[in-house]
């Protein structure tokens, strides 16, 4: 008997999903365990493995297009199996707000159709052609690609690859704009003649602005700054990092520090629910890394228990595998309080949008060298500037500063970092 099988939800706030490739097709043989598809999703790049041995019958999503959730994805049965009734009567995906948590929506059997795996390369068509060769400049691009752009006239040099290491996919193709120049071809664009390239907005990118934009303009956002002194923390850090296995950096110590303050000010460390305010009692951080295709947020958990080292180890495991698309979305699931750091870009002070349901954001800058008066002298300082974004519903400007103030503390004052 054929088996529907359908988009999964991946990710607790994935609406619909991208078909990045197809590893299969029409007629191949299906082994339980073989991976179907790669699926993009709001977060990640997955391998979409089948639970059901037969053949692949039917393909409802083209490579490339969008689906909503639990829309048809393929069916799979016995060759030769009739599958018409099967298609006319595939029921419509359900809406956004009946779709439950179960990452995966099944038969009404309930019997899984697929789990997913999470890949270790960035999405990429089914096979690869190493290099082809236009107007003696190095191109990576998909034998898919190729092929559709020789289809539709267009010189492949001038198309913007946005794959891994810039590869170009079939997707590019199809979103190519004439008249464009991508810096990958040494043809210049026609003086007086505008140019623009329409680049595809990535799953991750769309669920980025929703978020985002939902918090901007829902919960009213009020803004704390503060300037730490940062001399004590660098001759700390300094001391540690000559005999410690595990490198500590100035954000371990941030991390640390807003953990044993969010358990002092636990009106900080809590959501907004509409009805209620979730008052955490864990302190679970998440800490923004940046990717390719946008912001993901790994959590460190518990880390009011952790020391500084098992911070640096997990910050810097997060960070790889976040670049690598190796995360799970347990991985970034269930933060408390977030903490965003530029400074290592040299951005000496920013503003950062509250990430839900948290109800504060801390922005973290660089450190700078500045003049600071002590003891009624001006002398040489190392000053960090840190501003604290606030959902006005749950926490008041009073609440903020008490909270910054102990942060302030434990920052200018590191050795408490080690009791």
């Amino acid at each position: 008997m054929a088996e529907l099988v359908y988009m999964p939800k991946l990710s607790d706030t994935m609406t619909e999903g991208v078909v990045a490739a197809w590893n299969k097709k029409v007629g191949d043989v299906i082994k339980s365990g073989e991976v179907l598809a790669e699926i993009e999703t709001d977060k990640a790049t997955m391998e979409f493995e089948s639970f059901y041995d037969g053949t692949l019958l039917h393909i409802g999503v083209e490579t490339g297009k969008a689906a909503p959730v639990n829309s048809l994805l393929a069916i799979i049965g016995l060759p030769d199996e009739d599958i018409s009734s099967l298609l006319s009567n595939a029921p419509l995906p359900e809406s956004e707000s009946t779709v439950g948590s179960d990452p995966i929506k099944i038969e009404a059997n309930t019997t899984p159709v697929a789990a997913p795996v999470q890949m270790d390369l960035p999405k990429k068509e089914p096979t690869i052609e190493p290099i082809i060769y236009t107007d003696s400049e190095r191109v990576f691009a998909s034998p898919l690609a190729k092929k559709l752009a020789e289809e539709k006239g267009i010189d492949i040099g001038y198309v913007s690859g946005t794959g891994e290491g810039g590869r170009i996919t079939k997707r590019d193709v199809d979103h190519y704009v004439p008249y464009t120049s991508t810096g990958k071809s040494n043809k210049t664009i026609t003086p007086g003649i505008e140019a623009f390239h329409d680049e595809p907005v990535s799953q991750m990118r769309k669920t980025i602005a929703k978020r985002l934009s939902d918090s901007k303009f829902t919960a009213p956002h009020f803004y704390l700054t503060l300037d730490i002194d940062m001399d004590n923390a660098i001759a700390l850090r300094k001391s540690l990092n000559t005999v410690a296995e595990v490198k500590i950096s100035f954000n371990d110590m941030v991390v640390k520090s807003v953990a044993n303050a969010l358990k002092k000010h636990p009106a900080v460390n809590s959501s907004w629910l509409g009805d209620v305010i979730r008052r955490n009692q864990h302190v679970h951080i998440g800490v923004a890394v940046a990717v390719d295709e946008g912001l993901i947020v790994p959590v460190i958990r518990f880390a009011d228990t952790k020391e500084l080292t098992q911070i640096s180890a997990e910050v810097k495991e997060y960070a790889q595998r976040a670049k690598e698309k190796k995360l799970q979305p347990s991985d970034w699931e269930g933060n408390t309080f977030t903490i965003s750091n530029l400074g290592m870009f040299g951005i000496e002070s920013f503003t950062a949008i509250v990430n839900p349901p948290d109800s504060c954001i801390m922005a973290v800058g660089g450190i700078k060298e500045t003049p600071v008066l002590k003891n009624g002298m001006v002398v040489p300082g190392n000053v960090m500037k840190v501003t604290l974004s606030c959902d006005h519903r749950v926490v008041d400007g009073a609440i903020g500063s008490a909270f910054l103030q102990t942060f302030k503390q434990y920052m200018e004052n590191p050795v408490v970092l080690l009791l």
